[in-house]
């Protein structure tokens, strides 16, 4: 902070001396005066980047409001006025097309609104389809629930089950076969083969 207790009138630069004012004594006429040089020419540079003149209008005075808010974190042996002025400039601007970039948020966009809740009847069917199949499970051979599990639960081929196992493949498919039969006949017409 000792930058912004040396006297503004040693600081070579005018507009740094005017940020130095702002800071120290919130001088209104220093702003004026930094205003008036800064802000025709940050809506000049909004506009040539291809904002419309609106935009420009608005990021220029967030900018010389910011200034005026955060005068004391200038720095003018880092920094020159213009130099500090237009990276608050910049920031803004940047910040403004993201924000520009972001989907509004619509409530009634499908990945938003939840599903309907599944109505009794079907959470009921689909409690005893699956306790159908777990009865079905357990009434398989630990051989033939061994193949469907590794088939279905591990994703492997008939051929790596073969392997694991020590089975001929032909073994492997006839336990295959065998299980959904009994699965099928567990199942009985909940499967939707009988329909």
């Amino acid at each position: 902070m000792d930058r912004l207790r040396s006297d503004p009138s040693e600081i070579a630069d005018p507009w740094s001396a005017c940020i130095v004012r702002i800071a120290t004594a919130q001088d209104e006429a220093a702003f004026e005066k930094l205003f008036r040089h800064f802000a025709p020419r940050l809506k000049s540079y909004f506009i040539l980047r291809g904002g419309d003149p609106a935009l420009a209008e608005e990021i220029t005075q967030e900018t010389m409001v910011s200034i005026w808010r955060h005068a004391g974190a200038y720095d003018p042996a880092k920094a020159s006025a213009a130099t500090w002025i237009f990276a608050i400039a910049r920031n803004l601007g940047i910040d403004r097309f993201r924000q520009a970039k972001r989907p509004t948020f619509d409530p009634n966009d499908p990945a938003f609104v939840p599903d309907d809740e599944e109505p009794p009847d079907r959470l009921l069917e689909r409690a005893e389809i699956e306790q159908s199949v777990r009865d079905g499970m357990n009434a398989l051979s630990p051989n033939e629930k061994s193949v469907l599990m590794l088939s279905f639960y591990e994703n492997r081929s008939h051929g790596e089950i073969a392997e694991h196992l020590g089975l001929p493949i032909g073994t492997v498919k006839s336990r295959i076969r065998l299980a959904f039969g009994k699965l099928r006949a567990a199942l009985g017409d909940r499967s939707g083969a009988g329909r």
